[in-house]
């Protein structure tokens, strides 16, 4: 189990203070954190390491620094184990059946909204969600957000078909060689795999309207419909989806004041957005964690951000 490594002396942090109701940080002890992030070619390896650099350019003596992983559900398994501090997670992966999350973890902030792409090839025969019986299927890497959402999509559709487990650039690439006949993709977007498959193939998003419908009556909370945009992808149309939103999450026993500090350089202090996604980050929506509950730490700087 790795844990975070605090010292005895306590650092007062940049002056400049809160948006509003504190004229200074709370004071916290150096730490070194481990964050939780995502495949090769997902957006939570973007955003994570956004997130971990400003964190540690923005905290005086705390070092945030990133950690691969298969994604939500390992996430939530590493901060569990100890193994990771903070990290990112699509909120219907978090909320178990009886609306509550998992012991030993709570939520920092509601970040972005990832959308469920179906993609195909231009010239695939698939042209619906039905299509998908007995095709081979990419569901993600194991244990992520992808295979989470696409797996009820499926379950509530009854389709059987061959699927594989594959992060977004293996599936993005198998998926160019013919390997595979669709992948799944819950991410942000822009996602960077599905954007360079994009960029050099003719490539279609298979429209998700009728799972959007099916989810939202199903799983009540986490879903909303979407639309992809056809901005989005060069030469690809605008597809109706699902849309979840991501969280980010601390384990329990990381000290209040230092949750506040990363809060706060979350929502003031982050600087430019160096992804697409980072703009969607604001404080409006940030408190809808939904049944999750909010670190103490979390919950005592949005209080203070109403002040």
């Amino acid at each position: 189990m790795v844990q975070p490594t605090f010292s005895r002396r306590a650092v007062l942090l940049a002056a400049g203070g809160l948006a509003a109701g504190c004229a200074r940080r709370p004071e916290v002890e150096p730490a070194r954190l481990r964050l939780a992030t995502g495949p090769e070619g997902a957006v939570y390896r973007r955003i994570g390491g956004v997130l971990a650099g400003r964190v540690s350019e923005q905290v005086p003596g705390v070092t945030v620094t990133t950690v691969p992983s298969g994604a939500s559900t390992d996430n939530i398994r590493m901060l569990r184990a100890g193994e990771a501090q903070l990290g990112l997670t699509s909120l219907d992966a978090l909320i178990t059946t009886d609306g509550r999350a998992p012991d030993g973890v709570s939520a920092i902030c509601r970040l972005y909204d990832s959308h469920l792409h179906l993609v195909v090839m231009a010239g695939s025969p698939i042209g619906e969600f039905a299509d998908l019986a007995g095709r081979r299927v990419s569901l993600g890497a194991r244990d992520s957000g992808t295979e989470f959402t696409s797996r009820r999509a499926l379950e509530l559709a009854r389709l059987e078909l061959e699927w594989l487990y594959l992060s977004q650039a293996e599936s993005a690439a198998a998926l160019r060689d013919g390997r595979i006949d669709a992948m799944f993709s819950l991410t942000g977007v822009p996602t960077p795999a599905i954007t360079e498959l994009a960029q050099k193939h003719a490539i279609r998003l298979i429209p998700l309207a009728a799972q959007a419908g099916a989810l939202i009556t199903a799983f009540p909370g986490p879903y909303t419909p979407a639309m992809i945009p056809s901005t989005a992808y060069a030469g690809v149309p605008a597809a109706r989806t699902v849309a979840v939103p991501n969280v980010l999450l601390v384990r329990n026993d990381l000290p209040d004041e230092l949750v506040h500090a990363i809060t706060d350089t979350i929502f003031t202090r982050a600087g430019p957005a160096a992804v697409p996604e980072a703009w969607h980050i604001n404080v409006r929506t940030g408190i809808s964690t939904a049944t999750a509950p909010l670190h103490p730490g979390a919950a005592a700087w949005f209080r203070d951000r109403k002040r």
